[in-house]
């Protein structure tokens, strides 16, 4: 069992000493990667129903800080040197397939090889437009053909697409990215066309905002659309993303206590149960805003939890 830390790149704590401080702690304290969340502004009026709440509301004032998370990774990568970055999730319809795929590969390269995608199709359609990407009601056909224009330019040499949304004329992509074929590809969300987007596209699922007891039928259903794919469930890499309440348990989306949080036991049994399914990483996220909590929280997640999920596996 692996596990990684979200280095929260919006709310209260994204500021540049917190989150080079949280990039030194991992890599001294066993965590096997560093993940960022995507946001690139917040509109002053959200309608859009944001999907791991209860209320459907966001989570953190929206004139809170937002650190852009491409510009963020290169300086992580710069100041680490053994944990892995990856992105929990990249909205990729918010940016050019062939830029931001340059900038990805760049980045493995510059790393020796320690970028992990982490791709999602976006919930927020306000923030689509005050980016002018591509149509939001698209997202998930363009997504689509945005992951085959990374693998493409990954694989270097002479590379061309024509596409429904995207058309490419043929370019040379050197160099190529260290990770063959390309830095791995987590597909994120939950719903049944992310986890068909993961049997046809990905090379792993990254879950997240779901109880443990509901993570076996998407289990059940994404080995299903495997078979549909006619492609080995196994070769799937399994991560999951939580956010850690030790002490306190917290209401999920369904009004469930969320996975995570409570009495140190009950966030011992969770991981535990997480990992029996097959998981092979945890990411954890402390989300209190507060600096000193977060340090306690992660500290005894490193001391009383780390240990105990990594000797039962």
């Amino acid at each position: 069992m692996k596990f990684g830390l979200d280095v929260g790149v919006y709310g209260k704590l994204a500021t540049q000493e917190n989150i080079l401080a949280l990039a030194t702690f991992a890599d001294a304290a066993g965590f096997d990667s560093l993940w960022l969340a995507d946001h690139v502004v917040f509109p002053t009026d959200i309608r859009s129903r944001y999907p791991y709440s209860p209320s459907g509301d966001f989570p953190v004032p929206t004139d809170d800080p937002i650190l852009e998370p491409i510009a963020t990774m290169g300086v992580l990568i710069g100041a680490t040197k053994h944990v892995r970055i990856g992105t929990a999730v990249l909205v990729v319809p918010y940016r050019n397939p062939v830029l931001l795929a340059r900038m990805l590969i760049t980045l493995d390269v510059l790393s020796k090889g320690r970028v992990i995608l982490g791709a999602g199709t976006g919930w927020l359609a306000e923030e689509f437009e005050a980016l002018d990407s591509r149509d939001f009601k698209a997202r998930g056909a363009v997504t689509d053909e945005w992951l085959e224009i990374y693998k493409r330019l990954s694989a270097g040499g002479q590379v061309s697409f024509d596409g429904e949304h995207y058309h490419l004329r043929s370019v040379y992509s050197a160099p190529r990215s260290v990770q063959r074929p390309h830095p791995p590809i987590f597909i994120g969300g939950t719903s049944n066309p992310a986890l068909r987007r993961v049997a046809r596209l990905g090379d792993g699922w990254l879950s997240v905002g779901l109880a443990v007891e509901d993570l076996g039928e998407r289990l059940l259903k994404l080995k299903a659309l495997c078979v549909e794919q006619d492609r080995k469930f196994d070769e799937v890499m399994l991560y999951h993303k939580l956010f850690i309440s030790i002490g306190e348990a917290r209401a999920g989306h369904d009004g469930r206590r969320e996975p995570g949080t409570g009495s140190l036991a009950q966030v011992r049994d969770d991981l535990k149960k997480i990992a029996d399914l097959g998981y092979e990483s945890i990411i954890v996220r402390d989300r209190s805003g507060d600096a000193t909590i977060q340090d306690q929280q992660l500290r005894q997640f490193v001391d009383d939890v780390m240990p105990h999920v990594m000797s039962h596996v």
